[in-house]
C-alpha cells in the first residue's frame, strides 16, 4: 500500500520546512514511502546520497519517536547537533553523558517530546533499555550503517548481530537498514540477519558523478601527496595512510609546509585523538591524515579531495573512504597512489587473521587490478557492484582525461608476454612470468630450465615492475586469467586472438601519471559558476565563528553548498535569504540576519549590485 496524500504532502512540506529542500534526491521518497507504510526495508544509497533523511524525514511525520541505531558516538553526535540546528527534537544516549544528562533524556521520551533517539547497538539491546522502549510508542527502528551486521561487509562488528531481536521485542514497529557501501551477497545478508519480514530493498546508483578519480603509481609517494594537497590549499582533506609510521611522518611534512594537517591513529590516546577529529570536522585544521581507523563516524559535507597515500585493501572500502569527499554534491577529487608492494604490505597485515585469508587476498587483488587497470574509474566501481554504466566517457577520471600515458604498440608488447605464459606450459603464476620475462638470474628459474626459453630476458629492459603492471592489465583485460590455488596464469580464448594481432589490449607506460587536467562537465550540478569567491570566504570565515560559538561542526550550520548559492545569488533581504537551497524555517530564525548583513556589507563594501 503507498503512503496516502495526505502523507506525502507532509514529508515534501518538512522536508521545505526544517531542511530547506523543494524536493528529494532519487529513490529518497521511495524509502520515505517503506517507513510510513511500516513495511521493514533496505535501503543502499551512495556516501552523500541522502540516507539520513530517509528515516529523519519520516520521523517527524509519523507520532511516536524513532529509534536510530548508530555505530559511533562521534556519528551519533553529529547528526543530533545538525537535527537539532533544524529545530528538530533528537536526542542520543551513550557513555559520554552523566546521569542527569540521561535522566533528561527519558523525561523528554516520556513526555513524548522527542522524535528521534540515537543508541549505539549495545546499549539498545541492554535488557534496562528494551524494558524502557517497551513501555513507549516507538514508530520505527533504523538501523544506520547496516553493513556492519554482515560478516561479508568490509566493516563487520559482531554487536550488531544482536539487532535481529527487535522483530521479537517490538512486533509493532517496523525495521529499516540504510548504507551506502554493499553488494548484492551483503544486502540478502543484512536482510537475513535482521530477520527483516519481506523486505522493500531499495538500491541507489552507486556512481559518484561529482568526483574525479586517479589512481596514480607510486614515485616518491609524499612528493606525490604534497602536489595534491597544494592543487586544495585551504579546502578540507582526508589523506589515508596504511601505517601509523606514514601517518605520522606524512601528517609532519605537511605542518612542516605550512598546511594545517593532524594525525589520526589507533596509537594516539583517546583524548588526542578526539581533539584532533573534532579540530577537522570544525574546520579548525585543514587537512587529517590517517589510518583506516578514521571514517565512518566522520558525517563532514565539504571535504573537497581524498587522497590515498597507499591502496586501500579492498573495492568496497575504497568506495567508503573515497566517499568522504563531496558529500554535499559539490566536486571533489580521490586520488590514490598505489604500487605492489602495497599488497606485500597488506598480505603481511591480514596473515594475522588465517581464517579470512583467503577472501581478504582476493579482495586485495581485485583492489589492485583496478588501479592497473585502464578502464573508467567510474565505470569500473559501478559494474563492481552490479550495476550497469552507460557512459563511454565520464570526464572524471584520469583514464578518460586522458592523463595516462599509453604503450605505443600495446598488441607486440602482448604478444610476448602471452607467448611466454604459453611456453611456461600456463603452470606459473604473475610473479615467475616476470621474472623470466626479465631475465631473472634465480636459481630455481635455471634449475627448471626457464632461462632457455625464447621469451626469456625478452623485456629486461622495462623492469619488473612494469612487466608485473602489464601482466595484470591483460588479466583486468580478459587476456590472461589466474586459475587455481597457487593462481597460475593462462591464456584466454581472447587472448589467443591476441596473440594473431586481434585485439586492443591498453597498456600504460611506466612511469608517473601526466599533468592532472581539470575534470569535464560531467561533474556536479553545482560549480563555481556564478560565485562570488570572495563572499563565499567571507561566509566561510563567519559559518567558522558561529559554529565554535555553539561547539558544532560547521557544515551544521550551513554547507557549502548553501554557502556557494548565498556567493552566487548574494540575498539581501531575509525573504530572498530564505528562497536559498538548504534554509529551513529554523536556520533562516537562527542566522538569517547574521548572513544577511554579512552579504550587505561585502556588497556595500566593494559597491556591488
Amino acid at each position: 500500500m503507498a503512503a496516502d496524500v495526505t502523507q506525502t504532502n507532509d514529508v515534501h512540506r518538512i522536508l521545505k520546512e526544517v531542511w530547506g529542500y523543494d524536493a528529494f534526491r532519487p529513490l529518497q521518497e521511495e524509502s520515505i514511502e517503506c517507513v510510513l507504510n511500516q513495511r521493514d526495508s533496505l535501503t543502499v544509497l551512495p556516501t552523500g546520497g541522502g540516507k539520513s533523511l530517509c528515516f529523519q524525514v519520516p520521523a517527524l511525520s509519523l507520532d511516536a519517536m524513532a529509534v536510530v541505531v548508530s555505530p559511533l558516538i562521534s556519528l551519533m553526535k553529529d547528526q543530533v547537533d545538525a537535527l537539532r540546528a533544524c529545530g528538530v527534537a533528537a536526542a542520543y544516549v551513550n557513555s559520554t553523558q552523566t546521569d542527569d544528562e540521561k535522566r533528561e533524556v527519558a523525561d523528554s521520551i516520556r513526555s513524548g517530546e522527542l522524535k528521534l533517539l540515537y543508541l549505539a547497538p549495545e546499549r539498545l539491546l541492554n535488557p534496562r533499555t528494551l524494558d524502557f522502549l517497551r513501555r513507549q510508542p516507538i514508530s520505527f527502528f533504523a538501523i544506520d550503517e547496516a553493513h556492519c551486521i554482515s560478516n561479508w561487509g568490509h566493516d563487520f562488528r559482531p554487536e550488531y548481530r544482536g539487532l535481529r531481536s527487535l522483530k521479537e521485542w517490538f512486533p509493532k514497529s517496523s525495521v529499516h537498514a540504510y548504507t551506502a557501501t554493499a553488494s548484492g551477497p551483503v544486502r540478502d545478508d543484512i536482510a537475513t540477519q535482521l530477520g527483516l519480514a519481506a523486505p522493500e530493498i531499495i538500491v541507489g546508483n552507486f556512481d559518484r558523478p561529482n568526483l574525479t578519480y586517479r589512481m596514480v603509481r607510486a614515485d616518491g609517494r609524499l612528493q606525490q601527496v604534497m602536489e595534491v594537497v597544494d592543487r586544495h590549499k585551504g579546502d578540507s582533506g582526508v589523506i589515508y595512510c596504511i601505517s601509523r609510521k606514514e601517518v605520522e611522518k606524512t601528517a609532519s611534512a605537511l605542518v612542516q609546509s605550512g598546511i594545517s594537517a593532524l594525525p589520526y591513529h589507533a596509537g594516539l590516546d583517546d583524548e588526542t585523538r578526539k581533539a584532533n577529529q573534532d579540530a577537522f570536522i570544525k574546520d579548525e585544521c585543514d587537512v587529517i591524515v590517517a589510518t583506516v581507523a578514521f571514517g565512518m563516524g566522520i558525517d563532514k559535507s565539504n571535504v573537497r579531495y581524498v587522497v590515498h597515500a597507499g591502496m586501500p585493501k579492498s573495492i568496497e572500502h575504497y568506495q567508503q573512504e573515497s566517499g568522504r569527499a563531496g558529500r554535499d554534491g559539490l566536486e571533489s577529487e580521490c586520488v590514490l597512489f598505489y604500487s605492489g608492494g602495497d599488497v606485500v604490505t597488506w598480505k603481511r597485515i591480514m596473515s594475522g587473521e588465517p581464517s579470512s585469508y583467503q577472501s581478504a587476498v582476493a579482495s586485495l587483488e581485485a583492489m589492485f587490478d583496478v588501479c592497473a587497470g585502464t578502464v573508467c574509474r567510474h565505470r569500473v566501481l559501478v559494474e563492481h557492484f552490479g550495476q550497469s554504466y552507460a557512459t563511454d566517457n565520464c570526464g572524471g577520471c584520469d583514464v578518460c582525461l586522458d592523463e595516462i600515458d599509453l604503450v605505443e604498440d600495446p598488441i607486440t608488447l602482448s604478444q610476448k608476454i602471452l607467448s611466454c605464459v604459453i611456453r611456461l606450459r600456463e603452470r606459473f603464476g604473475v610473479s615467475h612470468t616476470a621474472k623470466v620475462l626479465c631475465g631473472s638470474g634465480e636459481q630455481r628459474i635455471r634449475e627448471l630450465g626457464h632461462d632457455k626459453l625464447s621469451t626469456f630476458a625478452l623485456l629486461t629492459d622495462d623492469g619488473l615492475p612494469a612487466v608485473r603492471m602489464w601482466i595484470d592489465q591483460l588479466i583486468q583485460q580478459g587476456y590472461l586469467c589466474r586459475s587455481g590455488e597457487y593462481q597460475t596464469l593462462g591464456v584466454t580464448e581472447t587472448g589467443r586472438r591476441l596473440l594473431r594481432r586481434d585485439g586492443d589490449p591498453r597498456l600504460t607506460v611506466a612511469t608517473v601519471n601526466k599533468k592532472a587536467k581539470p575534470s569535464s562537465g560531467k561533474s556536479a550540478p553545482e560549480s563555481w559558476d556564478g560565485v562570488n569567491r570572495g563572499m563565499f570566504e567571507a561566509l566561510r570565515s563567519l559559518r567558522r565563528e558561529l559554529a565554535a560559538e555553539k561547539n558544532v561542526p560547521a557544515y551544521v550550520i550551513f554547507g557549502d553548498a548553501t554557502l556557494r548559492e548565498f556567493a552566487r545569488h548574494l540575498p539581501r533581504t531575509i525573504t530572498d535569504f530564505a528562497k536559498i537551497k538548504g534554509v529551513g524555517d529554523r536556520k533562516r530564525e537562527d542566522y538569517g540576519d547574521t548572513f544577511v548583513e554579512a552579504i550587505q556589507k561585502y556588497c556595500r563594501d566593494l559597491n556591488l549590485d
